[in-house]
């Protein structure tokens, strides 16, 4: 019973921890985005929610911004908790009747196409008795600057190497962002993701999370940096409205993401913030043939950048 009750005062310990270090990591990145943006409006909401049984149910800190170089974006934290349907924990790989998830998840929509969107989120998850992480990074891109594309894959590389998880995170996060209803084109050029991480040392996967999650101010804004001031023309906007359009598409059917939170009786405008502002739809929308964006429409698909 004593042994019980001390892993179950460890297992609390990790999730007050890591509640704490996703709001200092959502805080690192919002003044990062205001040095590159002092134009920059927050609108900021804490919200709660009540779980399946009425009962206090946790909530969140949504931050939504709208700047001169960030068009939209929002970097969102929550520790929510309480009864689910048994249904429902199961579907997202536990048992029991109960849930208890904490994390931090983030889209940045740029104003000039020459920067590319970037998603990202950490989390950690539990079901009954089952506890795991998950989380990661990908690219949108809407210029085929490929050297963007090697720096950001080459920050997670670098960022795995202690774990060795590298190619298999990328391939899974190739696998993952993908519209499969449009002949398996990708969102972006990927980048890493990983769920159900349990490897039995609870303290060993807190401490790795945790590491990786800071790899995003580095893997990002170098890029922003480099490509915020470039001009554009009224074509590279115009691919990067369908490119969004695309985005919508997978966000909408394919995002487990999305799912979990409006199953999960989540805050759905803190859900849907990671829809762009603004997205085009046409009809056997194709660029045109031998321009750069003819070119971007090569590198949606599975491909080595380091």
């Amino acid at each position: 019973m004593a042994n019980d009750s001390n892993e179950q005062k460890e297992i609390e310990e990790k999730k007050a921890l890591f509640v704490a270090h996703v709001r200092q990591l959502q805080d690192q990145i919002t003044d990062t985005m205001k040095k590159f943006d002092p134009e920059l409006e927050i609108t900021e909401d804490i919200w709660t929610r009540l779980d399946a049984n009425g009962q206090d149910g946790g909530g969140g800190r949504t931050r939504a911004f709208k700047g001169a170089v960030f068009e939209t974006a929002g970097v969102n934290t929550s520790s929510v908790f309480g009864a689910v349907d048994p249904k429902f924990a199961k579907k997202i790989g536990g048992d029991g009747g109960t849930f208890w998830a904490a994390g931090i998840s983030l889209i940045i929509h740029p104003i000039n196409p020459k920067v590319p969107t970037v998603h990202a989120n950490f989390r950690m998850i539990q079901a009954g008795e089952k506890i795991w992480y998950g989380g990661g990074a990908d690219l949108t891109p809407y210029y085929p600057h490929l050297e963007d594309f090697r720096h950001f894959h080459q920050t997670w590389s670098d960022a795995c190497k202690p774990y060795g998880t590298y190619q298999k995170w990328k391939e899974t996060c190739d696998t993952y962002f993908t519209n499969t209803h449009r002949d398996n084109e990708m969102r972006g050029i990927g980048g890493i993701f990983f769920d159900h991480l349990n490897s039995g040392d609870r303290e060993k996967d807190y401490a790795m999370v945790k590491d990786l999650s800071t790899h995003f101010i580095k893997s990002y804004f170098p890029i922003v940096e480099k490509r915020q001031s470039e001009a554009f023309t009224p074509e590279d906007e115009d691919f990067q409205l369908h490119r969004h359009g695309r985005y919508v598409e997978f966000n909408i059917l394919h995002d487990r993401g999305t799912k979990f939170g409006l199953e999960s009786n989540g805050r759905t405008d803190s859900i849907l913030i990671s829809l762009p502002h603004r997205a085009k739809f046409s009809y056997r929308y194709a660029p045109k043939e031998n321009s750069p964006h003819a070119e971007m429409m090569g590198y949606f698909k599975p491909c080595d950048w380091i």
